[in-house]
This record gives structure tokens, C-alpha cells and sequence, in this order.
């Protein structure tokens, strides 16, 4: 799930941040993250980048979407200046956020080359390591982007993501309370910290967390997705069905989101909504497992209309 700048809005409202783990689960963070069922076939919660995953460009300052245009005026620029490194950072962001993670990772070795101290390339390349599984590249790159900026908190989000993608839970956990004391605005530290208590089953911590980030980035559906689904394991299930209302009404196209909703509605025994959610993911992914297993068990026609809101 990665990010440095990220597509999230700041505001002045914040929480405050969950305490630290309980020494007991600090010690079983050692092992390896475990998945909470939420129901057969159904859906899992886990740290992994999956379900719940913000925006996993997580590469700094770049605001522009990668379209054919940008990446056409980033290399005009690149061409009048062959030795612009944020040039190069940039055009290398736009080339991650359109999944061209090679030509993003000649773009960032360029920047470092022209300028060793680049703080921000070295982390967008330990996001593009990241995002293509060479983890201890991407962990090397954001240690030296630390070291060029120990105040970074944006690095210390993208190296904890990495130390979670291999396993390492508290030393992820541990750059993810970097991240929160250096930048209490971060959303994407909150979220990425509830992730590891929702895997470990700290609940409470989760929902608080999710909560922070929420406050913090209100148009994102990541972060409701999560706090529906903790919500969920909890049993309050009114909570998580508005949680996840709000979801799909910010990311109508949002197929997790849906299903998730599909399945608040299941628990809530609301087979009209729930068949309407599920519906709506398999109309987005056709074929969707989560999604078509439950519109089976809730009983859903195939070619029916359903109401999904009231």
C-alpha cells in the first residue's frame, strides 16, 4: 500500500497518536503478520498491500498525473536542461505512477547521478525497488535518503512499508512512529501503523489510527475501507456499514469498497444492500472471487437490479 506526497489533503484536525504496542505484541511483531478471516471466502485484513492500499505512488512531489502530455512537457524541460536532477525526479515520478517502473528507475539513477544528495530521488527509487520486490534496494535507498535527511518522515514511511513487504513488523512499526513524531500530519503513517495493529489484532489502536488518517485526508477511501473492516472484526456493524457507505460514495468505482460494503450488509443480514454492493464489484471486476461468492451466499440474481442505497 505505497507514499510521499501522495494524492492526500492536509487539514489542522488531528488525533492523538495511538500509544505504543504493549511489549507482548511488540515481541509477536517479530513474526510474520497475521491475516484476520473475516469470513470464508470472503475478504482477509492483513499488512499486505492489497484489500486496503492508499495510493502506492509513493513518490515526492509528484502532483501531476501521468498522462502522455506531462511525461511530452517533462522531457521538453529535460531536453533544455540535461542536467536538471528534479527534472528527472519528476519525469521518473509520472513514469512510476504509470507503472513503467524501469524507465522511472534510469530517470531516478540519472538524478542521483547528477546530484548524489537528492534525498527525495533516492526515496522515489526505494518506492520503485519496492514496488518491482527488491526489497533490500529499497531499503538501502531509503537508509541513504535518511541519512541525507534524518528529518524525512516520508522515508521513513516508504522504509517501513519495505520492512513490513519482508516481514519485519517492529522495525516497521518503529519507522512508522518516526514518521508520526516527525510529521503529525502524515497521513500515510497513521494509516500504515493502523495496517500492523489491525494485522496483530489491536483493534482499538487501528481504528484510532484510521481515524488520524481520515481526519487528515478526508477524500480518500483507503482509509475508511480499514476502519470499516477493523470495525467489523469488532462486531459493531453500524459503524463499519457507514464507514464503508462513505467509501463508495468517494470512489464509486472502487471495487474493494464495494465488496467490502457487500459484506457489512451480509453481516447486517440486509440481503438487498449486500447483493447491491457485490453486484456493483462484479460489475467493476467481473469475475471477482470475494465479490462473487458473496453475491452467492446472499442469495443474488444474476441480471436484477438492486437498490443499494435508501
Amino acid at each position: 500500500m505505497g507514499s510521499g506526497s501522495e494524492r492526500l489533503g492536509w487539514s489542522n484536525r488531528r488525533r492523538s497518536a495511538a500509544p505504543g504496542l504493549p511489549s507482548p505484541l511488540a515481541k509477536s511483531l517479530l513474526s510474520k503478520t497475521i491475516l484476520i478471516g473475516l469470513a470464508a471466502g470472503a475478504l482477509a485484513l492483513g499488512g499486505c498491500s492489497t484489500i486496503m492500499n492508499m495510493p502506492t505512488t509513493v513518490v515526492d512531489d509528484a502532483t501531476s498525473a501521468a498522462s502522455p502530455a506531462n511525461l511530452a512537457s517533462l522531457t521538453a524541460v529535460l531536453s533544455k536542461n540535461p542536467n536538471d536532477p528534479q527534472a528527472y525526479n519528476m519525469r521518473g515520478s509520472v513514469l512510476g505512477q504509470s507503472g513503467r517502473y524501469q524507465d522511472a528507475l534510469a530517470d531516478f539513477d540519472k538524478a542521483i547521478q547528477i546530484d548524489p544528495n537528492y534525498a527525495q530521488a533516492y526515496a522515489n527509487r526505494g518506492l520503485a525497488y519496492r514496488q518491482t520486490g527488491k526489497l533490500d534496494q529499497a531499503l538501502a535507498d531509503y537508509d541513504r535518503a535518511l541519512q541525507i535527511d534524518p528529518a524525512y518522515a516520508v522515508a521513513y514511511v516508504g522504509r517501513g512499508m519495505a520492512y513490513r513487504d519482508k516481514g519485519e513488523l517492529l522495525r516497521a512499526l518503529q519507522d512508522f512512529n518516526k514518521a508520526v513524531q516527525i510529521r503529525p500530519d502524515n497521513a500515510q503513517a497513521y494509516y500504515n501503523r493502523g495496517l500492523l495493529y489491525q494485522s496483530q489484532r489491536q483493534y482499538q489502536f487501528a481504528i484510532d489510527d484510521f481515524s488520524t488518517a481520515i481526519g487528515l485526508s478526508q477524500q480518500q477511501a483507503e482509509p475508511f475501507i480499514a476502519r470499516g473492516l477493523t470495525y467489523l472484526a469488532v462486531g459493531d456493524l453500524k459503524a463499519a456499514a457507514g464507514d464503508l457507505d462513505d467509501a463508495v460514495e468517494l470512489e464509486p468505482e472502487n471495487v474493494q469498497a464495494w465488496t467490502s460494503r457487500g459484506l457489512a450488509y451480509e453481516r447486517m443480514n440486509d440481503k438487498e444492500k449486500a447483493a447491491g454492493s457485490y453486484a456493483r464489484a462484479l460489475a467493476l471486476r467481473q469475475g471477482y472471487q470475494a465479490a462473487a461468492d458473496g453475491f452467492r451466499r446472499v442469495g443474488g440474481e444474476p441480471g436484477r437490479t438492486y437498490t443499494t442505497f435508501n
